[in-house]
């Protein structure tokens, strides 16, 4: 899986603008979780890029906590980890978090 990590409000911002054009994934992640730590696995390993196109970002919560806060709010998703958000035409469409995040539901959202 191709990450794209996400650093700062200001590429939040940047992402949400170019999610009208290619939906966007947010992958929130805590590394002392070990919750987190199946999630990502998980995904990493059902993930086939086959259902679609979208650009997936991963969020390291731990060092940049500010960037969660600000898609929290600017999404108005309560904050979760681990949790995957799905950007498209700058407005959250998809949301989940621990368990039940799922590959196909991602896709499913993307391809509707």
């Amino acid at each position: 899986m191709d990450w794209h990590e996400l650093r700062s409000e200001a590429q939040v911002d940047e992402i949400t603008e170019g999610s009208a054009s290619i939906p966007v994934l947010i992958f929130k992640h805590s590394t002392r979780c070990s919750i987190s730590a199946m999630a990502l696995s998980r995904f990493e390993r059902q993930w086939n890029n086959g259902g679609g196109e979208i650009k997936p970002f991963f969020l390291d919560l731990l060092k940049f906590r500010n960037v969660s806060d600000y898609i929290s709010s600017k999404f108005k998703v309560q904050h979760e980890s681990p949790q995957v958000l799905v950007i498209t035409g700058g407005t959250c469409v998809y949301h989940a978090a621990h368990n039940a995040i799922d590959v196909d539901d991602v896709f499913e959202q993307i391809n509707n």
